[in-house]
């Protein structure tokens, strides 16, 4: 168990957390939420250790182990993979090391002998001898082929060092577990993966994510960050949802009747203070009217952005035509001869793990790179905006944001523009900042009022969701869902995908499945099953040959 006892938090003169007292216990796990600023993960850090508080204390029951999720990709360089997984039991690891050590003596000593049968009793206790196949384990499930367990990390992409560092806060068992925002940078089959493992965990979790679906698979209480307070819900993220509008609601309702309760009686006050024979009545009411109190509703610190694209023009019915598309990227063929043809409806996602491919495509379709063998066409009513995963270029100036924006702007006015921030919550002064000082989130709600201010009717997102909060997330959902045209978007978001994607494709060894049905109906497939057995993937003739065999 883990506890935070009267913890306040300042800043300054800004209170972040203001006598916080909260109890998280074993066999839950907690969704620690919030909006963007709130603090989450700051209350991580003061669980952690690696944070003092202003004032109050952290407990953590005597005996028990907390492991969390670091966040710096170049702390473990010099240590292979595996080794760096069993670093999250500290003690295990150092065992491990002083065994080695003493038997690398040359004049092993009687003393030396007695230390190393201690060393090894221990090491037997805290299943020493299962550590690497467990922290394999691990690996493999997190989508870390073996072959990539006995290198240096420093020869591991960012994506790589993302799951091994998950791993290692996941090995070993840990009494509690703290995890922030560790679906960040997974692909949607590593996600699935630490969904059940979260769900088959038995001690205590507490996870900041702005993964609406990933908090209701795993979550069993909610602890809501808001005002400087955290309240505890019981339930997850769609229960706290409809349980804080419901409190809202009724306590809306309840002032609604106390208001017209004392309107009633001010107006009696009023007509019968004065009259002798009322006077009594009049002065019990006068009591009764002191007594009713409204309840004090604070509007919640959330805010959330208003995202609409409506297109210039409407789409046709030619939107664009991919013919036998390769390209290779560093010796590896991302993509194989890939064909398709999208519709004015459709609206596909592009999931799986070959991150490369998902990129590479995007990219060839904004026309910034060219594809080594094959071509494609967009219709001629066709207007595109391109969100890159990558927006580092984009914002490699000293423009400020009003400046920045204007250059996509159909119409040059001031005043135009600042209502398109205004919109993504850019208010102000906001205008003036430079584009380049932005944080990881800002600039996205910048992307996209570009993309909104462009007009376009046909979308290119390639992970729109990533530096965004909850909220910014759920209304880049919405406005997605609304949208008339065409699109072609890819995220790690569960709940993004299922709600928006009417069409499915996949590539897998630079091949693609390609399937119109929701995301949910896909991972249910037997393509998926094939997928997950090994096999390579299916051209596009042998899954119509499937599915004719299928229906007969």
């Amino acid at each position: 168990m883990i506890s935070a006892n009267n913890v306040t938090l300042r800043i300054g003169k800004k209170a972040l957390f203001e006598d916080v007292n909260i109890k998280f216990t074993p066999g839950n796990c907690y969704g620690l939420i919030g909006a963007n600023g709130a603090g989450k993960s700051t209350f991580l850090k003061i669980l952690s250790g690696q944070l003092e508080p202003s004032k109050g204390d952290v407990t953590i029951s005597p005996g028990e182990r907390l492991s969390f999720l670091e966040q710096d990709h170049f702390k473990y360089d010099a240590y292979n993979v595996l080794d760096t997984v069993i670093m999250g039991n500290e003690r295990l690891y150092q065992i491990m090391k002083e065994k080695e050590a003493i038997y690398a003596k040359e004049d092993f000593t009687e003393e030396d002998g007695i230390k190393a049968s201690e060393l090894e009793g221990e090491f037997a206790t805290m299943n020493g001898w299962e550590a690497e196949s467990d922290a394999a384990t691990l690996l493999n499930g997190l989508g870390i082929d073996t072959e990539l367990h006995y290198k240096q990390m420093s020869e591991l992409n960012g994506s790589e060092k993302v799951k091994v560092l998950l791993a290692k806060a996941l090995f070993g068992n840990p009494d509690i577990l703290l995890l922030d925002e560790p679906t960040n940078h997974l692909d949607l089959d590593a996600i699935a993966w630490l969904e059940e493992f979260l769900i088959n965990f038995e001690n205590t979790v507490i996870v900041v994510s702005h993964d609406r679906y990933f908090l209701n698979k795993v979550c069993t209480q909610i602890a809501d960050i808001d005002y400087s307070k955290i309240q505890l819900y019981a339930g997850n993220y769609d229960f706290w949802y409809e349980s804080s509008q419901l409190m809202v609601k009724q306590m809306k309702e309840a002032n609604k009747k106390k208001e017209e309760k004392i309107k009633e009686l001010q107006e009696f006050i009023q007509r019968f203070s004065a009259n002798a024979s009322k006077s009594k009545q009049a002065t019990s009411r006068k009591r009764a009217l002191e007594k009713i109190e409204l309840d004090d509703i604070r509007p919640s610190s959330r805010k959330y952005p208003y995202i609409d694209f409506r297109p210039a023009r409407e789409i046709g019915n030619e939107v664009l035509t991919v013919t036998n598309l390769s390209k290779t990227v560093d010796g590896i063929k991302v993509l194989d001869n890939v064909s398709f043809i999208v519709g004015r409806e459709d609206k596909i996602a592009l999931v799986g793990s070959d991150e490369l491919a998902k990129t590479t495509l995007f990219k060839i379709l904004a026309g910034e790179l060219e594809p080594d063998e094959g071509s494609y066409k967009w219709g001629i009513t066709t207007s595109t905006a391109y969100f890159p995963k990558d927006n580092t270029k984009d914002f490699d100036c000293d423009d400020t944001i009003v400046e920045w924006l204007m250059q996509f702007s159909p119409e040059k006015d001031v005043t135009y523009v600042r209502g398109f921030l205004g919109r993504m919550l850019f208010a102000g002064d906001d205008g003036v900042k430079k584009v380049k000082v932005l944080s990881g989130g800002e600039k996205v709600r910048v992307m996209l009022s570009k993309m909104m201010i462009m007009g376009a009717n046909v979308l290119l997102l390639d992970q729109p969701t990533n530096h965004l909060d909850m909220e910014s997330i759920t209304a880049l959902n919405n406005g997605l869902i609304k949208f008339p045209g065409a699109m072609i978007f890819a995220s790690h978001d569960h709940q993004f995908v299922q709600t928006t994607a009417n069409r499915i494709m996949e590539f897998v060894g630079g091949k693609m499945i390609d399937k119109i049905t929701t995301y949910d109906e896909y991972l249910e497939s037997d393509e998926m099953a094939r997928k997950r057995q090994g096999f390579v993937a299916l051209t596009e003739e042998q899954l119509e040959e499937n599915d004719a065999a299928d229906a007969e």
